[in-house]
Formats: structure tokens, C-alpha cells, sequence
């Protein structure tokens, strides 16, 4: 029986090692910290029994791919739960716009832009899962639905200030910016639409789902199901030289580009070292978890209902406060993003107290503490928010890294959504996941299609290696 170890548990990881364990192949999963899950892990960050996500909340992408319809985690008891409106954006005086999962819905509550945003997110989404098919793998491919992709390919290639502009109000042209700001990237750079695009379609087809439990259930069951493939999970193992490894048949690093290059001193050709130490990260979160009385007493209405809320008002002001943290500068109102979970699922709630999960983009490495400006951000568009919270838990860019070694420099993305990364990540290759040493892949949200808790990577990258497996 061939042998593979996996070094890293988040969801890449692990759905390598499920990939790899289904066919056979004897797997061991390596774990530097004392928990599973990387980015889906969950916990008590506040108040005793309020659980918040720590990093990963919601998972539009997760529901419908090869990996999910290989294997069936809600058959193993994973539960998935939808908000009534899956992401909102509000505005000044109560104004604001919403998603809801009918695109005809969210149309209606568009006024004069009801009609545009129809037409461009209708069509997407009924062909999203050709779409997704296409982008959930790396870009270099002779695509199977070319037509298809050329249309999101249209769309997806424009500066989210260009698209922009096919909305005039300021409502309907926020709620692009909020959903185009999860790049960090500036808006007005190439492909900056393509994330966006893609999550708003998806908010359609798919919705913008919550494990119900937190998202540690995702590993939990993940993890369950590699166990009863004969799979191992050790924790507490933290992998520095790829000679602690033994000889097995397959390596899968769910790792940053530099930490593989590390683990692979010696034997890693020099090309593939250079570009993977050249590997570029983007731009940072710093992390508020919140415990509130009530949840948050937004002024726009719909954004009480909604699971995740994009605060940072116009387009110009996302647009700017984004520009700024590409140049390494700290915006006075940096673009905030607020997970409502307990709003799809009730149960994460105590006692009158509800999580909320916020995450400031911050420039990389930033020192500072962002927690007032959070404050700041959410008590503008919620008043009486502040009297609200109860208890605070805070992560600096720092100890997100320190949480997660893949968050280099606290980015949570796990590298740099410019144009040549998103088409070429971790390097140019044809075979992306190749690490250039024979039986050994890169695994992680570094490499294509990026980040997600969608297991995508790890599936693709299993893919690669048990071809090679197939072909010695």
C-alpha cells in the first residue's frame, strides 16, 4: 500500500488526505497545533458558550464541487444553514442594499438599478456551476465550457471601479465594492472584479452558508471521515525538515510557499525555491470578536438579517481605505467585515448575547490595535452598538500568524490576489501543486483555486499526486 503524509490540517489538507485515503493510499496527517481545522476552527473567544468562528465563516463555495460531491460531509452529519439575506452593505442615514439569494428579490430593491444588476447576476448564476467548475481549478486549462467562462471571464477581468459603473446609485454600486473588497486589492486594478463577481453569484446559486456548530465541524467531520478510511490525524507535530518525514510515496504540504521551500531544504530545485520564497502575501486582517446584547441594532434593516454585513460606506470611501492598506498606510476607515452567524444559526447565541466576528483589512505586519476603529466603523452605521458589547477579544496581525503559520504577516487570504498570482499561484507551472520534487505537493490556499474553505486544493493537488502515484 502506498504510503502519503499530509503536513497540515486545515480544510486543504485534510481534503487531500481524504482524496488520497479513498484510493487507497495509507495516510497521515501532521498537525503543529493542538487543534484541527486551520482557518475552520472554532471556540469560546468571549463569553462561556458563545461560539465564534476564528477565522473562516461562511462558505458559498463549499457546497457544490468535485471535492463535495466525492464526499458527502452532510451524509456524516455536517449541517449547513443559510441567513435570510446572505450579505448586506449599509449606508448613512439607514440607507443600504442587500443580497438576498432570488436574484429577482435583490433586484427589486435596487430601483433603477434593479434591472442592470438583474441581467448580469441572473445569467451568471444560472450557469455558476459550469462557471465554478472552471475557476475552482487552475486557470491554465483547456477549458470544458468555454463560453460560459469567456462571459464571467468579461466581467471578472474589469477593475471593480469599471464595473462599477454600470450602476448609478450609490446603494447598488456599495454592495459590489463591499463584495469586490474580499481581493484586497485596490479597486481600481486589473481582475479586482473577479472575486466579487464570483461570491455574488455564488450568493445566488449557493447562498453564503454557516456550518451549523461553527465551522470547526467542517474538520470534525472531515476528520471522522478520513478515519474510517484507516487515516491518522497526529497533533501537537510541527514539521521543519522534510528528513523527519521518513520515505513515504507522497508528501502534500498545506503550507505557505516559503515554509514548503523550508521543509524542503536541499532537495527542492533552485527555481522552484526562488519563486516559492518570492511568493507575495497581501494585505492583512486584525480580528474582533465581539459578545453582544442583542446583536448588532443596525439602521439599515435588512442588515439585521443578514450574515454577513460589508461596512465602509460608499465605493469611494471601500476604494480608498483599500488603496491605502496595499501602500502599507492605515486607513482612518478601513473596510470592516462582520460575521453575524448566530443569525443563520440560533443555537450559537447565550443567554440574549450573540458572536460577532469583525475583521478590519490592516496593512501587512501592522502593529497597531484596531479595536476602537472597529467600534467606530460599526457604532457609525449601528448607533448604540458600543453600549451593547459585553466582552472583547481581540488578534492582531501578529498572533493571527501565530494562530495560523499560513497567515503570513496576518493575511488570512494566504497571498497576494494581484493578477499574475491569480492566475499563476504558487508559480508558473503547468502543474502548480508540483513542488518540483518527485512525490511532494503543495496543498494549501497558496495554490490554485486560493482561498475557501472548499477543500479545492487539496483535492486538485491530491489529483496530481495520485497520477503520479499511477504513473511510476
Amino acid at each position: 500500500m502506498p504510503t502519503a503524509i499530509i503536513v497540515g490540517s486545515g480544510p486543504n489538507g485534510l481534503a487531500a488526505a481524504l482524496t488520497l485515503a479513498a484510493d487507497g493510499v495509507d495516510v497521515t496527517v501532521l498537525e503543529a497545533s493542538d487543534s484541527i481545522g486551520g482557518g475552520t476552527r472554532s471556540g469560546e473567544m468571549t463569553s462561556p458558550g458563545l461560539l465564534h468562528d476564528q477565522c473562516s465563516g461562511f462558505h458559498p463555495l463549499a457546497v457544490d464541487t468535485a471535492f463535495s460531491r466525492r464526499f458527502d460531509l452532510e451524509a456524516h452529519g455536517l449541517r449547513w444553514a443559510l441567513p435570510e439575506v446572505q450579505y448586506s452593505h449599509p449606508l448613512d442615514g439607514g440607507r443600504g442594499a442587500a443580497v438576498w439569494k432570488s436574484v429577482d428579490h435583490t433586484a427589486s430593491r435596487l430601483g433603477d438599478d434593479g434591472e442592470s444588476y438583474r441581467r448580469m447576476f441572473g445569467a451568471l448564476t444560472a450557469r455558476f456551476p459550469q462557471i465554478a467548475e472552471e475557476f475552482l481549478q487552475p486557470l491554465l486549462h483547456v477549458p470544458d465550457h468555454p463560453l460560459v467562462l469567456a462571459r464571467f471571464g468579461a466581467y471578472a477581468a474589469m477593475p471593480a471601479s469599471v464595473l462599477a459603473r454600470r450602476w448609478h446609485t450609490d446603494e447598488a454600486r456599495a454592495l459590489f465594492g463591499g463584495v469586490a473588497a474580499h481581493a484586497f486589492r485596490p479597486l481600481g486594478s486589473v481582475m479586482s472584479s473577479a472575486i466579487g463577481v464570483a461570491l455574488g453569484t455564488a450568493a445566488h446559486r449557493f447562498g453564503w452558508p454557516v456550518a451549523v456548530g461553527g465551522s470547526a465541524t467542517i474538520a470534525t467531520t472531515m476528520a471522522s471521515m478520513l478515519t474510517s478510511y484507516g487515516g491518522r490525524i497526529d497533533t501537537g507535530v510541527t514539521v521543519r525538515d522534510h528528513r523527519e518525514l521518513g520515505n513515504p510515496d507522497i508528501v502534500m504540504l498545506d503550507t505557505s510557499p516559503a515554509a514548503a521551500a523550508g521543509i524542503l531544504a536541499g532537495v527542492i530545485p533552485r527555481r522552484v525555491d526562488r519563486a516559492f520564497r518570492r511568493f507575495r502575501h497581501g494585505p492583512a486582517a486584525f480580528q474582533a470578536a465581539f459578545a453582544v446584547e442583542g446583536g448588532i441594532p443596525w439602521s439599515h434593516e435588512p442588515s439585521r438579517s443578514a450574515g454577513t454585513v460589508h461596512v465602509g460606506g460608499t465605493f469611494a470611501e471601500i476604494a480608498a481605505a483599500e488603496r491605502q492598506v496595499v501602500r502599507g498606510e492605515m486607513p482612518q476607515r478601513p473596510f470592516v467585515l462582520v460575521g453575524q452567524q448566530s443569525v443563520a444559526d440560533p443555537a450559537r447565541a447565550r443567554n440574549g448575547l450573540h458572536p460577532v466576528d469583525a475583521y478590519a483589512h490592516v496593512p501587512a505586519g501592522w502593529t497597531g490595535d484596531a479595536t476602537q476603529t472597529i467600534i467606530d466603523q460599526i457604532e457609525r452605521f449601528a448607533p448604540g452598538f458600543r453600549d451593547r458589547v459585553h466582552e472583547i477579544h481581540t488578534r492582531s496581525t501578529r498572533e493571527l500568524e501565530d494562530h495560523n503559520a499560513n497567515y503570513v504577516g496576518g493575511d488570512i487570504v494566504t497571498g497576494a490576489n494581484d493578477p499574475r498570482q491569480l492566475v499563476f499561484r504558487p508559480r508558473v507551472a503547468l502543474d502548480p501543486y508540483s513542488t518540483g520534487v518527485p512525490g511532494v505537493y503543495i496543498c494549501s490556499a497558496a495554490a490554485p483555486p486560493g482561498a475557501g474553505a472548499h477543500g479545492m486544493a487539496g483535492w486538485n493537488a491530491a489529483r496530481s499526486a495520485l497520477s503520479y502515484l499511477s504513473g511510476r
